[in-house]
């Protein structure tokens, strides 16, 4: 069995390693979305949204990312929630490395093509979010929306998410975005992945390192 690491110079590095799996998960997770927006075979509900904003505004994908971002952090406000480090990078870092690889990844009208990228981006997109939410250095902005709500309304996680992303997909799509099999492909295969890959990339909270590590050093 491993043991984990828990010297002076291991846990000196902990938080930069941390920074690193966030970055790297935000970028990936940009990188996800252009690979779903260039296949044109549907979209997330947020991004169905931001594609129909892009479309009205002529705006950059990233930049309406940012603008919307942006708008649901000053709801926080009244529900009281506390962005973190990982609150502030998800706002910059998405909007930009979405618009970087756009930038060089065309659109695809070949239906091979586009099913290779869609499944291609809804599993990376599982595996974006699973390396940095298991950083657990702040919610995206989405998120904390949506446990903000839990926490002031009491009603479930499940019932506020559902809400808030019909009121989403439905105003994008009058938009203009992108609604198609890619939108039902992501919402049923994304919860199931990221839960399977949220176990390998979760960073543990320093009691719960102490105590796997006196269970390993006594295995």
């Amino acid at each position: 069995m491993a043991v984990t690491d828990l010297s002076p110079l291991s846990l000196r590095r902990a938080p930069a390693r941390r920074g690193v799996q966030l970055l790297a998960g935000l970028a990936l997770y940009g990188a996800s979305m252009a690979l779903l927006t260039r296949a044109h075979l549907g979209l997330d509900p947020w991004d169905v949204l931001h594609e129909g904003l892009t479309k009205i505004t002529g705006l950059s994908f990233g930049t309406i990312t940012a603008i919307a971002s942006v708008f649901v952090l000053l709801l926080w406000i009244p529900l009281r929630q506390r962005p973190g480090i990982g609150t502030v990078a998800n706002v910059v870092v998405i909007a930009v490395t979405v618009d970087l690889v756009r930038a060089v990844l065309p659109d695809q009208h070949v239906l091979a093509w586009q099913i290779v990228m869609l499944v291609g981006g809804v599993v990376l997109n599982a595996l974006a979010t699973a390396v940095y939410v298991g950083t657990r250095l702040g919610p995206g902005p989405r998120d904390g929306l949506m446990t903000g709500l839990h926490a002031r309304t009491g009603w479930s996680v499940r019932l506020v998410r559902t809400g808030i992303e019909v009121v989403v997909l439905a105003s994008g799509w009058l938009l203009g975005g992108t609604v198609g099999v890619g939108t039902v492909l992501y919402a049923l295969s994304i919860g199931p992945l990221t839960q399977a890959l949220l176990p390998l990339v979760t960073w543990r909270t320093g009691a719960h390192e102490q105590e796997q590590h006196q269970r390993s050093a006594t295995a």
